[in-house]
């Protein structure tokens, strides 16, 4: 069996990250109508989808990702006018809008909360998750995804509520049919607006296990995926959403997965369940995190790196669909991470898109990216806004670790890394604000921006242009098999793509090293795109040479 052909497998989501993207009113901080001024620039790009992060109304103690008023946009971003012309502006131009939904918690300033922690019988009491302390210490060992412990304390009901990530960040509790409902009404209330589907927020994480037992491990990894993720209702719960409104609209869904594996990943999206469209599982971007997580860094292994891209693929072929992206506002720079950002900067910036826009799923492109910008390395720790930074920062303080090579950690892995603002041109603040942005920009935006690359055939940007409309004029691209080629070398990714129509043979140098490859020798066809300016057609790859051949 084959999956449905649709516009949400063919389509090229470009994610925003609003607070970083564009400021329209000098203030520091990018908005809506910062958006709205470029979306001719994101139209050029040849994407179909936009999905935005959170403009909720929010106390941003996490960025958007703890809502106070799921119905509200946040004063900083702008009024709901603003979001409505968004939209219409958007679907104008022949795209579509994806908005984020943080479901499995909300701020603790949200009215929900607030009645809930006021006495035991209040009636937004289940809406949370309570438990009283545990001998005199906090109700489970867990920890939080940022760091410390995922217990807090309330005075007036002398007990402690769960937040798996800030203590601003209470989880609700998806065992309540009212939480249920509330959560079902605001998808209804963004769907009857008109926007076009949800990137959903940690949502393999809204079914808890009840007997809330300690772990057993140190590893955050390990508790995630027996403690934290695919709950025992889970499956339960995104079929009734499904039910009770996804399957009433024409949307799509990509549900953010932490904890999901190949032996689960099935069970969200298989089109026979009425779930989930496809999930972003977390397989190759946790993988250059040791033990220690985020701020012990290790290198990646490419050979790892295809057997993940490989295992997916095969298990989500006949029956599900995958999301394919390298890059997002929680990790670093993809370039940065999987590419080289120094001498090879620009040859691996579109290797990568390459990459990306020649796997089977849907492609997800990170604003910047289509640039290639880099990561950042802030001088000193004040200038870095991360919370989840600031939190491991203020922990490994604590353990007495060598500050200096924490800090080294944290150029390397800070979600920071992304929210940089978006390097426009080579004015001041590379163009995003005429104020001091809300976070400093990378210091690298003179020459690296766009300004700059859309005068210039042969830039990162123009790269992603011609890549994005050759996957769009060819749909083997999109829903043809795959095969790897080479799994175990440790230079070179090499795959095949093929159906009933054409054939395609990408070819992928993902080192520093000229790799001799016999078989491009034996190649019957052309190659239709490469990422140097001097074509080499013999077989021997240059460093991050990419080459698309048509069999």
């Amino acid at each position: 069996m084959k999956t449905k052909n649709t516009w949400w497998k063919e389509g090229v989501v470009y994610q925003i990250y609003p607070r970083s993207f564009n400021d329209s009113n000098n203030d520091g901080i990018g908005d809506i109508r910062g958006i709205i001024e470029k979306l001719d620039y994101i139209k050029s790009l040849g994407v179909d989808i936009i999905w935005i992060c959170p403009v909720y109304r929010s106390p941003n103690d996490d960025n958007g990702y703890d809502v106070s008023d799921y119905r509200n946009i946040i004063d900083e971003f702008g009024t709901m006018g603003d979001f409505d012309e968004l939209l219409k502006g958007i679907h104008a131009r022949g795209m579509r809008l994806l908005m984020d939904l943080v479901a499995n918690h909300s701020s603790d300033e949200h009215h929900w909360f607030q009645e809930a922690r006021k006495s035991k019988d209040n009636p937004y009491r289940d809406y949370y998750f309570w438990k009283r302390s545990n001998n005199g210490s906090l109700p489970t060992n867990w920890p939080s995804f940022f760091g410390g412990d995922t217990w807090e304390y309330n005075a007036a009901t002398e007990d402690y509520y769960l937040h798996l990530f800030t203590k601003k960040q209470p989880d609700l509790n998806w065992e309540s049919p009212k939480v249920r409902q509330e959560i079902y009404d605001i998808i209804k209330f963004w769907f009857d607006k008109g926007i076009d589907g949800f990137r959903m927020d940690v949502i393999s994480l809204i079914s808890k296990r009840l007997e809330f037992e300690n772990t057993l491990s140190d590893d955050l990894g390990e508790v995630v995926e027996q403690y934290y993720a695919n709950g025992p209702r889970i499956h339960e719960y995104l079929q009734e959403m499904n039910h009770e409104v996804l399957s009433k609209y024409d949307i799509m869904t990509v549900g953010e997965g932490p904890g999901i594996t190949l032996e689960n990943g099935l069970d969200y999206v298989a089109e026979d369940r009425n779930e989930l469209n496809m999930i972003f599982h977390f397989d190759h971007m946790f993988m250059d995190n040791g033990p220690g997580g985020r701020l012990d860094p290790v290198d990646y292994d490419l050979v790892q790196f295809k057997k993940v891209f490989s295992d997916w693929d095969q298990t989500l072929k006949e029956k599900g669909w995958n999301g394919i992206f390298l890059g997002n506002h929680d990790f670093s720079r993809m370039v940065s991470r999987f590419g080289n950002d120094k001498e090879y900067h620009q040859e691996s910036a579109k290797l990568l898109a390459m990459l990306l826009l020649t796997l089977r799923g849907t492609t997800y492109i990170y604003q910047g990216d289509e640039i290639g910008m880099t990561n950042v390395a802030f001088d000193t720790i004040s200038d870095y806004r991360d919370v989840e930074t600031l939190q491991l920062w203020k922990m490994a303080k604590e353990e007495g670790r060598n500050m200096d090579q924490v800090l080294t950690a944290v150029h390397r892995q800070s979600r920071d890394n992304a929210r940089t603002p978006m390097q426009w041109s080579s004015a001041g603040n590379s163009g995003f604000s005429d104020a001091e942005p809300w976070i400093k920009v990378n210091s690298n935006y003179d020459s690296i921006n766009v300004a700059e690359q859309e005068k210039d055939g042969g830039s990162v940007l123009s790269f992603y242009r011609s890549m994005i409309k050759y996957r769009k004029a060819n749909k083997t691209l999109v829903y043809g098999d795959y095969k790897c080629i080479h799994p175990d070398h440790e230079q070179l990714y090499m795959f095949e793509r093929w159906d009933e129509e054409s054939g395609f043979m990408v070819v992928l140098n993902m080192s520093n090293e000229m790799v001799v490859v016999d078989e491009l020798n034996n190649i019957q066809g052309r190659i239709e795109i490469t990422n140097y300016s001097q074509s080499n057609t013999d077989n021997h790859l240059r460093p991050w040479e990419a080459r698309l051949h048509k069999l």
